[in-house]
């Protein structure tokens, strides 16, 4: 089974939390042992595995990304603006995909985990494609 999410961000530096979707479309997938994999098409956001229990903790991830890759002027990158070029390093760095385990029909994930979509040069509409393999 294919699936596309569709995700706004709000701002320049945002994270989405999207386990439920991706949960409800293994769920829908009817399948009971396989793979899902969650991708992310876009080059200045990143997805990542975390705690979603306390909602400052991606909040700490955004910020030092930013820490570590300020949005500056001296990119040698200046395509579009200062943020699109620091998003494309952090976005680089972060990754673009999860995959994880499906057993018994249902997503395998840890009881605090959730699946953050992490935008680095909001606010845009955005996608996410999921793929639930049997097997």
């Amino acid at each position: 089974m294919f699936k596309e999410i569709e995700v706004k961000s709000t701002k320049r530096h945002d994270w989405i939390n999207i386990l439920d979707e991706v949960k409800t479309i293994v769920k829908e997938s009817d399948v009971a042992e396989g793979i899902c994999v969650v991708y992310n098409p876009h080059t200045t956001a990143g997805l990542f595995v975390n705690s979603y229990l306390d909602p400052n903790t991606p909040e700490d991830i955004l910020q030092e990304w930013d820490r570590i890759i300020p949005t500056r002027y001296d990119f040698n990158h200046q395509f579009d603006t200062p943020s699109d070029a620091s998003g494309h390093v952090k976005s680089a760095m972060m990754g673009i995909e999860c995959a994880f385990i499906v057993h018994k029909g249902e997503l395998v994930v840890g009881h605090s985990q959730g699946i953050v979509l992490a935008e680095f040069d909001g606010p845009r509409d955005r996608r996410v494609f999921v793929k639930v393999i049997k097997g």
